[in-house]
């Protein structure tokens, strides 16, 4: 018989037990998407920070070492690299100059762990409203964050690296560290970084001792330093100042009335009149010879302020008037002391700000009959005086033939009044009685003309190229009794605090004394009563030389004025020749209406 069938009977588990089951498995599979989140998170903060700068190292980053420059009177007029002044403490600033930067930069700043969420959603709404961006939203913190350890780029990955280290700072430093920080390392404009070096250079006096009206204007900087630049635009600065002295008062740091009273004080000071961008060029690159690698450095300059701005002013005022029907358009102005070399002023064209090429030093134009003092003195040293007679006719030399601009003879003239004249036969035959072309030319570079000169008697009419700088320093011997002087534009330098050796070159003797009175003489003729009378400053001995070049392409006068030389040329920068100037008119003119600054 077969063996009974046995069913099995399938028991279906509790209905409890298949949730709880489920709930495990996403309770697992959310601890796993933790994990791996984490993992993931660290990795890709990991990215971010894989190339993090090392705060503590990038607080003390390098910068560039500034370069201050000072006119004779010790006012600064012009700085390169990065300026930065001492470094404060909030103790060492007057209270509201804190103060002001929080108001306008960051309200919050005291509260908020370097992030400022309700600050970041108004500036959003603000700039959803305007339709641009208006207003941000940066803390304090993440701009310290941002400027000190990273660039300008806008990139997520900047965003979250300037986000990590913000944090860091809120963590490694106080409130009070972190805005000291922030006021001692924000830009400020012209170089100045930090409000210390900003208050020295935009009101001449520390940031310790700033008044309210000048603390709102160094807030009101960071956001736009070249809009908000006193120096350039101060009535945007103002404008600004009075929103951070609006600020100030919203938040409670000062009242009402003081903000009134502060906005109606706001009152700079005249910005410098003078450009002096190529003084500033010639003397930067002399002071960075001399100036130890990467120390700061102040320049004591020659510059004379009131001259310069005269020589600027009175250059630009001719190009823009009797310059444009003349076609003249552009110049070169020098004035030097007679006695040292000192440079009291250097225009180098027209504009500096459209064209910083430095004509005064770096241009070289045949100087016309302005050469002629070289070949004029070659003569004396070969025993030729004021008195004697020289030929004014037709003379050959091989196949070339010079001529006056006249086109008439005065025969026989003295030598005096052949210069006086600025005759040209009268020229050629005194090169020629001097030794010829060899003996003018190491006349001129015995006093201080460095360029190569032409080998033929074309030299005594000026045929080679030369500077104006060069050319004026070398007149410089005719008037000081005979020595030779070498340009130079730095009084005294000092590096990181330690004077350095200027190291200019002694003044030696090149002229005998009373042949340096005779061309003195000489040339006060041409100004009395010959080709410079345009010149003339009555009630003041003036002594000097016109010249011109063949089709009026270069016009000059280079004169003497109570010890002061002013060289001064005109033309065009395509060597297109002008209609008809010559060296005794807009040159000589110019060198008048400068030369009356100098009495």
């Amino acid at each position: 018989m077969p063996p009974p069938r046995i069913t099995a009977r399938v028991v279906p588990p509790a209905r409890s037990e298949a949730p709880r089951r489920s709930r495990f498995r996403l309770l697992r599979y959310t601890i796993i998407a933790a994990i791996w989140g984490v993992l993931a998170a660290g990795v890709m903060l990991l990215w971010f920070a894989r190339d993090l700068p090392r705060p503590e190292a990038a607080l003390d980053a390098s910068r560039r070492p500034s370069l201050t420059l000072k006119d004779r009177s010790g006012h600064v007029f012009a700085s390169f690299g990065d300026v930065v002044g001492d470094p404060l403490r909030l103790s060492d600033m007057p209270a509201y100059l804190p103060a002001a930067a929080v108001a306008i930069e960051d309200r919050r700043f005291w509260h908020h762990p370097g992030i400022d969420m309700i600050g970041l959603a108004r500036a959003a709404w603000t700039d959803l409203i305007a339709g641009h961006v208006v207003q941000g939203g940066s803390t304090i913190t993440q701009q310290v964050a941002k400027n000190l350890f990273l660039t300008n780029a806008r990139t997520f990955r900047r965003k979250v690296q300037e986000l990590l280290l913000t944090l860091w700072l809120e963590h490694t430093f106080t409130k009070r560290e972190i805005l000291e920080i922030w006021l001692n390392r924000v830009y400020l404009g012209s170089g100045t970084w930090g409000v210390d070096a900003a208050a020295r250079m935009y009101f001449g006096i520390s940031a310790r001792h700033v008044t309210l009206w000048q603390a709102a204007v160094l807030a009101g900087l960071p956001r736009a330093p070249s809009r908000f630049n006193p120096r350039t635009d101060p009535g945007a600065a103002t404008a600004r100042a009075r929103e951070v002295l609006a600020a100030m008062a919203a938040t409670g740091a000062i009242t009402t009335a003081e903000a009134q009273t502060a906005a109606a004080q706001i009152a700079f000071p005249p910005a410098p009149p003078l450009a002096a961008g190529w003084f500033a060029d010639w003397a930067a690159d002399q002071a960075q010879a001399l100036a130890p690698v990467n120390a700061d450095a102040t320049v004591r300059t020659t510059l004379d302020e009131r001259l310069q701005t005269t020589a600027e002013q009175r250059l630009m005022a001719l190009l823009d008037g009797p310059g444009v029907a003349a076609g003249v358009s552009q110049g070169a102005v020098i004035a030097l002391d007679a006695a040292t070399g000192a440079v009291r002023a250097m225009v180098g064209g027209r504009n500096y700000h459209q064209s910083s090429y430095n004509r005064a030093v770096l241009a070289r134009r045949q100087p016309g009959s302005a050469f002629k003092p070289f070949t004029w003195l070659a003569a004396l040293e070969k025993g030729v005086r004021p008195d004697d007679t020289v030929l004014d006719a037709p003379i050959r030399v091989g196949n070339w033939s010079p001529a006056d601009f006249e086109r008439r003879y005065l025969g026989d003239i003295t030598v005096e009044e052949a210069l006086a004249q600025s005759i040209n036969t009268s020229a050629v035959r005194l090169l020629l009685q001097a030794g010829g072309p060899r003996a003018v030319a190491a006349v001129a570079a015995r006093l201080g003309i460095a360029d190569k000169l032409p080998n033929d008697a074309s030299l005594a009419l000026g045929t080679g190229e030369v500077g104006l700088l060069e050319l004026s320093s070398a007149y410089a011997a005719f008037f000081n009794g005979g020595t030779r002087v070498a340009p130079f534009g730095i009084e005294t330098l000092q590096a990181d605090g330690r004077a350095v050796d200027a190291a200019r070159s002694p003044p030696r003797s090149v002229i005998d004394p009373d042949l340096a009175d005779m061309m003195v003489r000489m040339m006060t003729a041409v100004v009395t009563r010959g080709t410079g009378r345009a010149a003339a400053v009555p009630g003041h001995l003036v002594a000097g030389k016109t010249g011109t070049t063949q089709d009026y392409r270069d016009a000059w006068f280079i004169g003497c004025i109570d010890g002061e030389i002013i060289g001064v040329w005109l033309g065009n920068d395509d060597n297109r020749p002008m209609k008809s100037v010559q060296g005794g008119g807009l040159p000589a003119r110019l060198f008048h209406d400068i030369a009356i600054t100098v009495k």
